[in-house]
């Protein structure tokens, strides 16, 4: 499934009748079974209904590195990037792609 991001925002954890999507570099993951950390007071909750690249990346939990932009990463933060995903392939469904019209 296509979502924009405003859709994915929906996936956030605060509805408890809705799965919680979380997205890295514009894969969806559905990490509902992740809900204590992705969920509401999660550790990374903020991550949750957005594509947090940025943020992975650069092992941030600042608001505003929790977007889809990775320009500008280091190599390194690209590798802590790429680790990311293969955890993300490795735990979670992939569920579709988030898409800017």
């Amino acid at each position: 499934m296509d979502l924009t991001p405003q859709q994915l925002s929906q996936f956030n954890g605060t509805d408890p009748s809705k799965p919680i999507y979380l997205a890295v570099k514009g894969v969806i993951y559905d990490v509902t079974a992740g809900k204590s950390f992705y969920g509401p007071g999660g550790a990374y909750a903020l991550f949750a209904g957005k594509d947090a690249s940025r943020a992975l990346g650069k092992m941030s939990k600042n608001e505003e590195d929790v977007c889809p932009n990775i320009d500008g990463l280091s190599d390194k933060e690209i590798d802590v990037l790429n680790d990311w995903v293969k955890k993300f392939e490795a735990k979670y469904p992939v569920v579709g792609r988030v898409v800017v019209f």
